[in-house]
């Protein structure tokens, strides 16, 4: 690795890009509307009623 130029710039870029995007991702998160994160927390529970299965289990006319 020590004879390739220009090597050393490459583990401070992903350091960089790392940083970054958590940075990004935490001030987003600390910033978001509390209502969002309700609302997006009870998506996967909205289609489907008590006691009845998901869409992608039921046997269809059509699938005979």
């Amino acid at each position: 690795m020590d004879s390739i130029l220009g090597i050393e710039i490459y583990p401070i870029f992903s350091l960089l890009v790392f940083f970054i995007f958590f940075s990004v991702l935490i001030l987003w998160a600390v910033s978001a509307k509390k209502e969002y994160f309700s609302s997006v927390s009870h998506l996967p529970l909205e289609d489907e009623t008590p006691g009845e299965e998901a869409d992608l289990f039921k046997i269809k006319p059509s699938d005979k």
